[in-house]
């Protein structure tokens, strides 16, 4: 009696295991959805590829992965897609183009040295609105760049004396005169005009620095300074070293 109700119970557990893999294979969205480890799922190749894809961990207007809407994804908070705050995208804070801390309308490039420059030399020709800086073996990293507006152009030859990150703000005296809207201070952060980086010119009041509009790459707006998207000033700032030339021409 008993041997017989164990073999019963067992052929009831088996054709009830049979039929949930049956539904789950002929379900594959609502496994992908709720089996967050994809234990039943794990041999079906329609949803091989991850336990988070998709499902409330996967795809499209998901938590955690690639679709758009998601908080981790596309479109996300931290993801890929345009409008995130962490992300690749368009007008995200530290993303891809035209973001906080995102791409220049200028890409950077590999290019032919402009001159004959000592590698790690710094070259700025304000007419073309380009920074290079030299690598040696005739070769350069060319970076698009904002310059000083009309009548606040300048050349000469300095070097770089200081770096900081996400640095302070204080206006000078003469732009304060012309802007006396402007905040005599402005500690380091997202709305600094100076962005994520700096690097300081000698004693000049100079200083080639990051922005939070980088739409203005390429163009002339600036009071002498000159400017860089964030992505490639942190570049730049990473690559070059306290006493680096730097020379400016028109």
């Amino acid at each position: 009696m008993t041997q017989a109700f164990s073999l019963r119970a067992f052929a009831f557990l088996f054709a009830f295991v049979t039929l949930a893999v049956l539904l789950v294979d002929a379900s594959p969205a609502l496994a992908q959805g709720s089996d967050f480890f994809d234990f039943s799922g794990r041999n079906n190749p329609a949803y091989r590829p991850t336990y988070r894809d998709p499902g409330n961990y996967g795809g499209g207007s998901r938590y955690y992965s690639g679709g758009g809407g998601a908080y981790y994804g596309g479109g996300a908070y931290y993801g890929g897609g345009g409008g995130s705050y962490y992300g690749g995208g368009g007008g995200s804070y530290y993303g891809g183009g035209g973001s906080y801390y995102g791409g220049s309308p200028i890409p950077r490039e590999l290019v032919s040295s402009p001159g004959s420059f000592a590698p790690g030399t710094i070259y700025i020709n304000t007419a073309e609105r380009r920074l290079y800086l030299m690598l040696g073996n005739g070769q350069a990293l060319r970076y698009g760049i904002g310059v000083g507006r009309e009548g606040f152009g300048w050349a000469g030859t300095h070097r770089v004396t200081a770096k900081k990150e996400w640095p302070s703000w204080t206006p000078p005296r003469e732009m304060l005169a012309r802007r006396p809207d402007l905040p005599h201070y402005m500690p380091g952060g997202i709305e600094n005009p100076l962005g994520a980086r700096a690097l300081y010119l000698g004693s000049t009041l100079y200083r080639i620095h990051g922005s939070n509009e980088p739409q203005t790459i390429g163009q002339a707006v600036s009071s002498g300074c000159i400017r860089m998207t964030n992505e490639d000033v942190v570049d730049l700032y990473n690559r070059v070293r306290i006493g680096t030339v730097v020379v400016v021409r028109n």
